[in-house]
């Protein structure tokens, strides 16, 4: 199946979304193809890549309805290297797909590509379940808050379940801890928490920092890599994690 990762969580907010951009901007730096695979309805990716959702016209929605992958893939502004399968509003409705479908489809043209990214929605529904279907690795993405760490014993189960039912492939293959303040002792002491959960093996290294250009980069629709210095930490965050992913997944 190769590397195809599920990067989920149930709760909002955490920054599922910007830790997917910012793999697929350090895999572009480093000269390696990626798909992102946009399954939440909101479309976060696929408007912070460049498209807008109501005008998509082959989106995961349809993927997901048994579309050719190939109609819906589109290169992106952000690199020749990374493209993208957009996620449109006509994707809720697929909640109550078959959730093999998107597996049968990303086997299509996973060889294509160094590594998918699927960015899955803040739930743990159907959607979910077919995109850790597909996936060959799930990465958790938490941030050291009281509610970033609710419900990771739930998304766990939902793992373990797929496992059990859909893909005994999928392989959990850790957490990335991303918005972690300079300072802070409740942010330390929810770190401290998330170590007692999952284990210090679990979680990757390096940890994203909390910085304004993260945010400013999905405002502006541009990798994190194109700032230059002024995101030099968290690129360099985003490199050594791209780094983990291939060699977590290698073949």
């Amino acid at each position: 199946m190769g590397r195809i990762v599920a990067l989920l969580n149930q709760k909002g907010g955490v920054g599922k979304t910007t830790v997917t951009l910012g793999l697929a901007s350090a895999a572009a730096a480093a000269g390696h193809s990626v798909l992102v695979v946009d399954l939440d309805p909101q479309a976060s990716s696929t408007w912070a890549l460049g498209f807008d959702p109501a005008e998509v016209e082959v989106s995961t929605a349809e993927v997901l309805a048994k579309a050719d992958p190939d109609s819906a893939i589109v290169e992106t502004d952000w690199s020749p290297l990374i493209h993208l399968m957009p996620a449109s509003n006509r994707l809720q409705p697929r909640e109550q797909g078959k959730p093999k479908r998107l597996s049968a489809a990303l086997e299509k043209v996973a060889d294509r590509y160094d590594a998918i990214l699927i960015d899955c929605p803040p739930s743990l529904g159907n959607l979910t379940t077919s995109g850790l279907t597909a996936a060959s690795h799930a990465v958790i993405v938490v941030e050291p808050s009281a509610l970033g760490l609710r419900g990771i014993a739930a998304v766990a189960d939902v793992i373990d379940e797929v496992w059990d039912s859909h893909n005994s492939n999928l392989d959990l293959a850790g957490v990335i801890v991303n918005k972690v303040p300079g300072v802070s002792g409740e942010a330390d002491r929810r770190y401290d928490e998330l170590v007692r959960i999952v284990g210090k093996k679990a979680i990757w290294q390096p940890v994203i920092p909390q910085r304004v250009i993260v945010t400013q980069a999905v405002g502006e629709r541009r990798a994190i890599h194109s700032y230059g210095a002024r995101s030099a930490d968290v690129s360099v965050a985003f490199d050594q994690l791209w780094k983990k992913l291939r060699r977590v997944t290698r073949d």
